[in-house]
């Protein structure tokens, strides 16, 4: 038995070999593909095609009889990879004509990302920050397109120090997570083409292929069509807004949802729990979400700090918040078992046909969570 163990491991450990050499070659041609795409101004993400690659790799796997699900799993990884090793190829440049770009912020972390990304495109840039502002007057004269990237609780403020150092045919954009304040001070200060931006991700992203950008309406919109297209080419997916309807949502996804992961954090601390112990004995979803807790308390303070502090809709928010679950806990108070049942019931009902995509959604991230314990 040991013998034949032994053989199918080393026959087992070619087809590994195999696979190795076959997701270098497929490297090589993802590579190709990526200068075609350069070269030709396609957008690093195309959304028709991977669903079609998809579909066709699932209908020969379940032929071969091999798990669909094993195979578009290995297939999306594999395209997380591709879309990373198309980017380091560069993009091609949507205005060519286009003068010099300013970053306002420019060596802050998501300033850093949007400079590289900009001259992957070919696109002179230059920051403007604290060490060189007698250089501003200068930078903003000159400049075609200024990207405001500063803490929420700057950005009025620089703003409005800008006010009258532009030209007025210099497009002005800015990339904090509110837009309403932000918009009517650009608006102020500006007379030229305004829009607010609102990248959906974080600096360390690798690559911007399905990141959401949001970008909400000031003054003539159609002066950024390009900027709108350079996006696209970076494989981003645009979303277009209202300020009000974006500080809507983005007092119940950050402001509130950031919150509840910071009270739950510094509950555990006052609670001196051993974090140690409590991911050993911790579920997969457990474990999920005691990393996005961590990923929290891991990050700026500040930056969360202004995310929360600056939504006056977010903190009232929270406040309803807070007043729903001391109506939950009146629950338990009571033992209203059937109070509880009711209520799941109907929240159940809400969710609608939501909840069996979210369950699939879920149970998919737990599988995975579960392979790096």
């Amino acid at each position: 038995m040991t013998q034949d163990l032994g053989q199918l491991r080393q026959k087992i450990d070619l087809v590994d070999t195999e696979l190795v050499k076959l997701l270098a070659r497929r490297k090589q041609l993802v590579a190709c593909v990526g200068e075609i795409k350069q070269a030709a101004g396609v957008p690093i993400y195309a959304p028709d095609r991977e669903k079609a690659l998809l579909k066709a790799r699932r209908q020969e796997a379940e032929a071969a009889g091999v798990s669909p699900d094993l195979i578009e799993d290995l297939l999306r990884r594999m395209m997380r990879e591709s879309y990373q090793a198309e980017s380091d190829h560069g993009y091609q440049c949507a205005a060519p004509s286009l003068g010099p770009i300013v970053i306002v912020g420019g060596k802050g972390q998501m300033g850093l990302l949007f400079t590289k990304l900009f001259q992957l495109s070919g696109y002179h840039v230059a920051s403007l920050d604290l060490d060189n502002q007698d250089q501003a007057d200068q930078l903003l004269a000159d400049a075609k397109l200024v990207v405001i990237s500063v803490p929420i609780n700057q950005t009025s403020v620089i703003v409005k120090e800008l006010a009258g150092k532009m030209n007025p045919d210099c497009l002005l954009v800015d990339l904090t997570s509110r837009k309403r304040e932000p918009l009517a001070a650009m608006l102020a200060a500006h007379t030229g083409p305004v829009m607010g931006l609102h990248p959906m991700f974080g600096p360390d992203v690798s690559s911007l292929a399905k990141q959401v950008i949001v970008h909400t309406p000031g003054r003539a919109v159609q002066k950024f069509d390009w900027l709108l297209q350079q996006f696209g080419l970076w494989g981003a997916r645009l979303l277009p807004s209202e300020p009000a309807e974006h500080d809507h949502m983005m007092a119940i996804i950050q402001a509130l949802r950031h919150f509840t992961t910071f009270a739950y954090g510094t509950y555990l601390h006052s609670e001196n729990i051993n974090l140690k112990q409590a991911a050993e004995f911790s579920s997969p979803i457990y474990r999920l979400e005691l990393a996005m807790v961590g990923r929290l308390f891991a990050q700026d303070s500040q930056l969360y700090a202004d995310i929360i502090f600056s939504s006056t809709e977010g903190k009232q928010l929270i406040r309803n918040y807070i007043e729903h679950l001391q109506q939950a806990v009146k629950l338990l108070d009571e033992n209203d078992v059937q109070g509880f049942i009711q209520q799941f019931a109907d929240t159940s009902e809400w969710f609608g046909p939501l909840r069996e995509r979210l369950l699939q959604e879920s149970s998919t991230m737990l599988e995975r969570q579960q392979e790096h314990l």
